[in-house]
């Protein structure tokens, strides 16, 4: 994607010097600084704390007022279906099933692999969202992960892709001569990172053991819906345990419709959930489990899931956690006649999930998530003098995931390069990536048809195939998804 030109103050590379803001350093005592600064030297925090000295040619930015704080980190996010924002507003999970796994899945070209992607990377970046996994289970052929990468790495900001095929098995596309030169070729840094992304229907043959054997042998984390209602649950992670592939560096997605077994098993091997909690509350994947993996001590981090429904915002996703988790435990106490007093689940610790807690599930926590002297300053100040809503800042953690909006995003720093400022993002060509999307529409619509396009935002549920198991690669049968 072709760069518009930089204004000559925020050239990369540039000095940056926040000034006088409320610092939530996100270090492991979640240290709070009022009226600090924070330098940015050669992409990195070069310090922390009030009237620092600045080289000269520093870009000073009046964060007075505002609240800077690590940029956010997104888990799981299929950036691919960007194109189709709100479509979906109606479904539950089923349909979304119909419509992408066995409809018109198939009908996404690699370039509407890439418009979705490089869309999906801007409202990252607009959002404060600074790292974003690229949840991308919609590469039919190596043609589609290579415009995946390629949309990726032309946006200014830090992402994985997780590398997936809804439309194939994960055992045949993983064992492909062209998976494996595509692994090899992959331009992995500190920037761009690799996992692969595959579910596990619980069959007892147990054939996405292969996948698991090829990540092993190519150094690859692996991310996997687990505890899905209707598709993945306990006899999934029962196979991955008794196999030995359940890893510090996995990362289970929902984990919604889990036993105790289970979570005991994920917190045993160290692994960490994303939890999408507006997915999760809307589609039908099962309760938000935030309740489950504080009890079980399993670390967590935030995702927003698929523009399909939500806003590609962590705002209304640590919004919407809070809110799922104090409503049940309200709801509990109720139940049994009392009343809670203290609620359990902390503002700080859902900002930490959406920061820190994404950076630990990456294995990135000494390099991003927290603003720490060293760190790469992946760095977000929210302030916002022509809106109300970002004063006053009493609780800064309750500010962050109570309070403030994407509107509220000021600056964002990526490795130390300004890519959003005074609300504007900054060297992007966001009409290009519109105009992409607006191809794929195209694509997409002609195709299908007025009538079935029409459908498509409620589409109908065959008799067979979904309710038991969503995947077209395999007959796989078994009560146990709906016995959770």
């Amino acid at each position: 994607m072709d760069q518009p030109t930089t204004p000559a103050d925020l050239t990369p590379g540039r000095p940056v010097v926040l000034r006088g803001g409320t610092v939530l350093t996100m270090d492991d005592a979640r240290t709070v600084l009022h009226g600090a600064d924070v330098l940015v030297v050669d992409g990195a925090v070069a310090a922390v704390g009030p009237r620092l000295d600045a080289p000269a040619d520093a870009l000073e930015v009046d964060a007075t007022g505002g609240i800077v704080m690590p940029g956010m980190v997104d888990t799981h996010r299929h950036m691919w279906q960007t194109a189709m924002r709100g479509y979906g507003a109606d479904w539950t999970l089923t349909q979304y099933f119909v419509w992408y796994y066995l409809e018109h899945g198939r009908a996404f070209r690699p370039q509407d692999v890439a418009a979705g992607n490089v869309l999906s990377a801007l409202e990252s970046l607009d959002a404060g969202v600074t790292t974003t996994v690229d949840w991308s289970h919609g590469l039919q052929s190596v043609e589609h992960a290579d415009a995946a990468v390629d949309a990726l790495r032309s946006v200014p900001g830090r992402f994985v892709l997780a590398y997936g095929n809804i439309q194939a098995a994960p055992w045949e596309w993983s064992a492909s001569a062209d998976f494996r030169s595509f692994v090899e070729r992959f331009p992995r840094s500190d920037m761009l990172g690799l996992q692969m992304a595959f579910d596990v229907t619980g069959d007892p043959a147990f054939p996405e053991r292969a996948a698991f054997e090829v990540a092993r042998d190519l150094d690859l984390a692996v991310t996997t819906h687990a505890g899905v209602w209707g598709a993945t649950n306990d006899d999934g992670i029962r196979l991955m345990h008794d196999g030995g592939f359940m890893e510090e560096r996995t990362v289970y997605v929902h984990a919604a419709t889990l036993g105790h077994d289970s979570y005991h098993r994920i917190a045993a091997t160290g692994g960490s959930v994303s939890v999408a909690t507006e997915s999760e509350q809307s589609c039908g994947q099962g309760y938000p489990p935030t309740w489950q993996l504080r009890e079980h001590g399993i670390p967590v981090s935030i995702s927003m899931d698929t523009s399909v429904w939500m806003s590609g915002d962590l705002f209304s996703a640590m919004r919407s956690t809070v809110g799922a988790d104090r409503s049940r435990e309200h709801m509990e106490a109720h139940r049994e006649g009392g009343t809670v007093t203290h609620v359990h689940l902390r503002a700080e610790e859902v900002v930490d999930w959406a920061t820190r807690g994404g950076a630990r599930a990456l294995g990135m926590d000494g390099l991003v998530g927290s603003i720490q002297v060293g760190r790469r300053a992946d760095v977000v100040l929210l302030k916002n003098d022509l809106s109300p809503v970002m004063f006053p800042v009493l609780h800064p953690y309750g500010h962050v995931a109570l309070q403030a909006q994407r509107g509220d995003v000021h600056t964002v720093l990526v490795d130390g390069r300004v890519v959003k400022h005074e609300h504007r993002l900054v060297g992007v060509d966001v009409q290009r990536a519109k105009d992409a999307v607006a191809g794929t529409l195209e694509h997409l619509r002609s195709g299908m048809g007025e009538e079935e396009w029409q459908r498509g935002m409620n589409p109908d549920v065959p008799e067979t195939k979904v309710l038991d198991n969503p995947y077209t690669y395999t007959e796989y049968r078994s009560a146990a998804t709906h016995q959770a």
